[in-house]
Order: structure tokens, then C-alpha cells, then sequence
């Protein structure tokens, strides 16, 4: 049976990675796949740059459309996208992610039966340009979270039964672990096939997104409490914590100057790019 899938890509002022993503999913092996972009909140050219884009790479068989929405919103977009949808298996992609040609087609099989699947890529963090960047990611890939499968962060995937565990996409920071909760660590599955995902640059960009994360968090843990028992994430206890220090003192170094950051300054925690 061929893999029929939906992919669904919010994009809020997204014209410089856009097309790079929209490129790199066209290339993909899937034979029948339906790409909506919806540019939401957009005060620059995304929308044009989707429809170029898809109009200059779509493959035969394939479809794609680009919706616009005023308000700059991801849970409105997603939702906006999912109910453009028309195939069972949801592809969610961030607009500055690009996947390896054949990811699509292994999520789908590894979203086929009836049973509730949720399913990622493994994630590759392609070098950053500065050194604080390289470090914090070099050190963050190694904690428990990105240890456990399919964690999900900046593409993740479900089919029917999978998209039947919530209704619309609620208004919260985290949607992405949202999602990824809803579902036990052995329904969680993660492909060999890779997909590249960018790391913010700089230290002020770094301790942004990290505010934002764990304001997304702490968002869950009061809204869904029930949901985080679902984490199935290892204990990061003081020998392991330790021995990843002495492994990398200088990824430790940036990481924790960061984690220092977040808990003494304050800030919004309005969307930014990265992680």
C-alpha cells in the first residue's frame, strides 16, 4: 500500500528557511503526499516563498497549498492545517527543518495497523555557527531526553487511531510535547532515517528559547499534570550529571551558564526561533 500522508507546516516569518524545507520534502520517495504550509502572522515574504517553492519542486502525484492567516499563532496554524488535512497519517514539521528522501516514507510505515503510533525521525543538529551554540548542543544532545525515542522536537508524526487521543491543538507553548505525551514511551517510535534540525545562535538567543521551554513545562505541569507521568525520560542523577561534565567541560560550562541565566534574569517568553 503506498504511503499516503498529510504534512502540515506552520510558518510565522519563516522566507529564509521555507523554501529549503519545502525542497528537501519534495525530494522525499513518499508517492503520494500532501504538503500545507500555513503562513501565519507573517510580515514577510513566507507565503511567497512556500508557493514558489511548491510550484518549482512539487512531484507529480503529490498536492500542496499555502493558507494565510492574520494571526501569528502555531496551535491556530496547526489546527488551520490539520483541518486542510485530508490522508490519516499527520506529518507536523517545523518550517526550518529539512528531512532526509527517505523519512517520509519510513514514518509511514511505521505508522501503518490500527493501533495508536506516534513517530519521528532521528534528529541531527547540523554545526552551528558560533562556538556557544556548538558547545550548549553538543552537551544537550547527551542529557536523558534526547537518550529516549522519537523525542519528537521539530518533527513528529501519528496516524489515525495516534491523532484520535486529543481534539484541537490547545493554546500552549509546548505543543510538540503535548503531543508526544499523549502517548505511552512503547507507542513512541523513532526511524534510523535522519532529519536536520537548526540550534539557535548565541548565547542572549540560547537563554530565550531555554526560558520558553521551561515556561512550556511548568504550562503542562499545571494544565495536564497526567501528562507528565508519560515522560519516560531516565533520572539525570549527580554521578551521571558528573561524568557528562568531565566528558565535556566546556559544553557543561555553556550549558550551565545558560540554565544560570534563565533562573536569574527575567523575560517573555513570546515565540522565538530555535531550541
Amino acid at each position: 500500500m503506498p504511503c499516503v500522508l498529510s504534512v502540515i507546516i506552520p510558518a510565522s516569518n519563516e522566507a529564509g528557511y521555507i523554501g529549503d524545507c519545502l525542497r528537501h520534502l519534495c525530494a522525499s520517495d513518499a508517492p503520494v503526499v500532501q504538503v500545507i504550509v500555513v503562513a501565519n502572522g507573517c510580515r514577510d515574504a513566507t507565503a511567497d516563498v512556500a508557493r514558489a517553492a511548491l510550484a518549482a519542486h512539487l512531484p507529480q502525484g503529490w498536492s500542496g497549498e499555502v493558507l494565510e492567516l492574520a494571526q501569528g499563532s502555531k496551535p491556530v496554524a496547526l489546527n488551520a492545517g490539520d483541518a486542510a488535512a485530508v490522508h490519516p497519517l499527520r506529518v507536523y514539521l517545523d518550517a526550518d527543518v529539512t528531512v532526509s528522501p527517505g523519512l517520509l516514507s519510513a514514518l509511514g510505515a511505521a505508522l501503518a495497523g490500527d493501533a495508536p503510533r506516534y513517530a519521528s525521525g532521528t534528529p541531527v543538529i547540523p554545526r552551528a555557527r558560533s562556538a556557544v551554540t556548538r558547545a550548549y548542543a553538543r552537551f544537550w544532545q547527551r542529557l536523558p531526553f534526547n537518550r529516549t525515542a522519537a523525542p519528537g522536537y521539530g518533527l513528529f508524526a501519528v496516524n489515525a487511531a495516534g491523532r484520535a487521543r486529543w481534539g484541537a491543538f490547545p493554546a500552549i507553548i509546548s505543543d510538540d510535547t503535548f503531543v508526544r505525551l499523549q502517548f505511552a514511551p512503547e507507542e513512541r517510535v523513532q526511524v534510523p532515517a535522519p532529519y536536520h534540525w537548526p540550534m539557535i545562535e548565541g548565547f542572549a538567543a540560547l537563554v530565550r528559547v531555554r526560558r520558553r521551554q521551561d515556561a512550556g513545562v511548568r504550562e503542562l505541569q499545571a494544565l495536564h499534570p497526567g501528562l507528565m507521568a508519560r515522560e519516560g525520560k531516565p533520572p539525570l542523577g549527580r554521578a551521571a550529571l558528573l561524568r557528562l561534565a568531565l566528558a565535556d567541560p566546556a559544553g557543561f560550562a555553556t550549558y550551565a551558564a545558560v540554565s544560570l541565566a534563565v533562573r536569574t534574569k527575567r523575560g517573555d517568553t513570546a515565540f522565538t526561533r530555535g531550541r
